[in-house]
């Protein structure tokens, strides 16, 4: 990453405000990157808790001219495989012309007096880039509630390579104002037919 661009300064401010391995993290997000500009980033410090123990994880979404970027760093207790506490980073570098699709849900309080521009109170973006997809199938019927045939399964595929949800309770207004904006950035830049 170049040193002199403000949006790797701004990059690395984030990351290292995260609180979460900030080094590591930089490191890892900086090797995939490597000498692209950044036109946009998303860095999201989460905090969740399994049974007796509260595990962190951030995840850092940057976007380039060419490439979509994901960045996860996980923390685990030691176990039997490690005497002592390990974190696990793994970045995927995605070509913007894979990008399937970017959904962006918002979630307003009192929708009958909403004025445009107001801050929704909770975001969660989707993207989709054919690696995982989902399959939901329940058994098919017919309008006829004696029929006993086998109608066969009806179901969805869906994409659903990346979920991420920010909310203003839990991440405060300026998170979900850089979801949006980030969001926005990869809806634009997918929409460009020359990548």
């Amino acid at each position: 990453m170049a040193k002199t661009s403000t949006t790797t300064q701004g990059l690395r401010a984030a990351i290292e405000r995260s609180g979460y391995y900030p080094a590591l993290v930089d490191e890892a997000v900086e090797a995939a990157v490597g000498g692209e500009p950044i036109r946009s980033y998303l860095v999201h410090q989460e905090t969740t808790f399994d049974q007796n123990e509260v595990r962190r994880h951030v995840t850092v979404l940057v976007l380039t001219d060419n490439r979509f970027i994901v960045s996860h760093t996980d923390e685990q207790a030691a176990d039997s495989t490690s005497p002592t506490p390990y974190a696990t980073t793994s970045t995927e570098s995605v070509k913007i012309g894979r990008i399937s699709s970017v959904v962006v849900s918002r979630v307003v309080a009192n929708p009958e007096s909403y004025k445009p521009g107001t801050l929704p109170r909770e975001v969660v973006l989707t993207i989709g880039w054919g690696a995982v997809s989902r399959i939901d199938l329940e058994p098919a019927a017919c309008g006829d509630p004696n029929c006993e045939a086998d109608h066969g399964y009806t179901g969805n595929s869906t994409a659903d390579d990346l979920s991420l949800r920010v909310s203003e309770a839990g991440d405060g207004p300026e998170t979900v104002r850089e979801a949006l904006a980030f969001a926005q950035s990869l809806s634009e830049a997918t929409a460009d037919t020359t990548r």
